[in-house]
């Protein structure tokens, strides 16, 4: 079962004159941009090589830990030792690294451009990290039109489009791959009209309203949209594109994880959306029609009341405190005014019952499917 590792060990020898670019390269430069690049890049165009970026980033981390990680975030910088070693990516050069975390204003943006042998660049957008203010960032989108993430994507894009006169890709891995749509969208024309594509890979979508603007609209054409089969992140809100859905080999949340998305040749192995992605996809999509827009916003604010009343910034400090963490939420829980417990609970209600419609349409399908035979 090949995956983006195995691609650059086997096609990485093929320059993009003989192979040109491709929606796996696509994915090898949106899963590095999770590297912590911090003291190796700057928020600047001080060019840096591929070459050099591997050497510095290892001097500071253990090669051994991220190769023994369950966590994408902590593997994908093991990209750049393969990537090294084949004509494809080594004379990469990569510029403009920012790392923006505000909790104040739920906001986590980081981003880095890669400049390519075939002359063009990749902005790469990074997805959620482990932070408290970048979850909480994923669950605003649900009710705000816009997200201070997104408006930073847009600024970052803006300069780097002024900066560097190339043709220019767009791309991000789960919430990143939102913020590379939205900022392909909403920068300057100028820069959007030398963007050759945008990919968003399981990234989730967008509110109607933002895709009923024709900056939106407009970049639509340019998006591909990559999903596992049973993609739970990538089905959130709506993005009025269609998907490319491929084969993971792992089962369930975990195929977020696009290291384990599986490789043929010069492109992912394609499927069919798992009978338990559509599930999860519709029951979702049920719920968030059931609930108003102040309903989605107290409950994201009191849900992440709990994490933030731990007064750790990162999920990992909360598992590594686990304990304390957990007596700090339920005395939290059970501080709540009666009528926001009962609100909460109302709302955690409506996802139940949206879950019971959606699987009892299911097996009426089914059912009828069975009958038509």
């Amino acid at each position: 079962m090949a995956d983006i590792f195995d691609y650059l060990k086997w096609r990485g020898v093929l320059s993009f004159r003989e192979d040109p670019f491709n929606e796996v390269d696509n994915l090898v430069l949106a899963m590095l941009s999770y590297s912590d690049f911090d003291g190796i890049l700057e928020d600047s165009f001080k060019i840096v090589s591929l070459r050099t970026a591997d050497r510095k980033y290892f001097e500071k981390h253990s090669r051994a830990l991220a190769r023994s990680s369950m966590f994408h975030f902590v593997r994908a910088p093991l990209l750049m030792d393969d990537m090294l070693k084949g004509s494809r990516f080594r004379d990469t050069v990569l510029t403009k690294y920012v790392d923006i975390i505000n909790s104040d204003k739920d906001m986590q943006m980081a981003a880095v451009t890669f400049l390519l042998s075939d002359g063009s660049a990749y902005v790469a957008f990074r997805g959620t990290d482990t932070t408290v203010a970048g979850w909480k960032e994923d669950f605003n989108m649900s009710y705000m039109p816009e997200t201070e993430g997104q408006l930073s994507a847009v600024r970052y894009l803006n300069e780097v489009g002024a900066k560097i006169k190339r043709p220019i890709r767009v791309g991000g891995h789960s919430k990143g791959g939102n913020f590379a749509v939205y900022a392909s969208a909403f920068c300057e024309r100028e820069i959007q009209d030398r963007i050759i594509a945008v990919y968003t890979n399981d990234g989730p979508g967008f509110r109607n309203e933002v895709m009923e603007r024709e900056a939106f609209k407009r970049i639509l054409p340019k998006v591909v949209s990559i999903v596992p089969d049973t993609s739970i992140i990538g089905m959130l809100l709506t993005s009025n594109v269609g998907h490319v859905v491929v084969k993971s080999r792992e089962r369930g949340l975990r195929q977020h994880d696009a290291l384990t998305w599986m490789v043929r040749r010069n492109r992912f192995k394609t499927a069919k959306q798992s009978a338990l992605g559509s599930f999860i996809n519709k029951s979702q999509k049920e719920w968030l029609s059931r609930i108003d827009d102040e309903s989605r916003e107290m409950f994201v604010n009191t849900l992440f009341s709990f994490f933030e009343a731990t007064g750790m910034d990162t999920f990992d400090e909360m598992i590594i405190n686990r304990r304390s963490s957990a007596k700090k939420i339920m005395a939290t829980i059970k501080g709540l005014p009666k009528e926001k417990q009962a609100e909460l609970m109302a709302i955690l209600g409506d996802l139940l019952q949206s879950s019971r419609l959606v699987f009892r349409s299911y097996i009426r399908n089914i059912r009828r499917g069975r009958q038509d035979r």
